[in-house]
């Protein structure tokens, strides 16, 4: 017979988790509104993701504020600040503000 586990693993070693791809379940429905609206919004777009990108940006907060997923900058996850979206010309003529 060989030394380990039923299917050939060892016995008492600890499963490491990786760390990107697998986060913990949110058994406690913590983060639901913003699954709900996302989903919501894919149905209601065609499940066109891009167009639902705030809900998205959102459920991705909640889970990190309650350490359903390692904290990340918003930027490192495909999100850019608002602030620092360049404006196209035709917008700065529609508004009257020099860039």
């Amino acid at each position: 017979m060989s030394a380990g586990g039923a299917f050939g693993g060892n016995r008492g070693v600890r499963p490491v988790p990786p760390e990107k791809g697998v986060f913990p379940l949110d058994h406690l429905h913590e983060c639901d509104l913003e699954k709900k609206d996302y989903l919501s919004c894919l149905k209601s777009t065609g499940f066109q993701s891009e167009k639902c990108r705030l809900f998205s940006k959102k459920y991705l907060e909640c889970r990190m504020e309650r350490n359903l997923m390692a904290k990340q900058d918003m930027s490192e996850l495909g999100f850019r600040i608002v602030d620092e979206v360049d404006i196209s010309p035709d917008k700065e003529q529609q508004t009257g503000e020099p860039s």
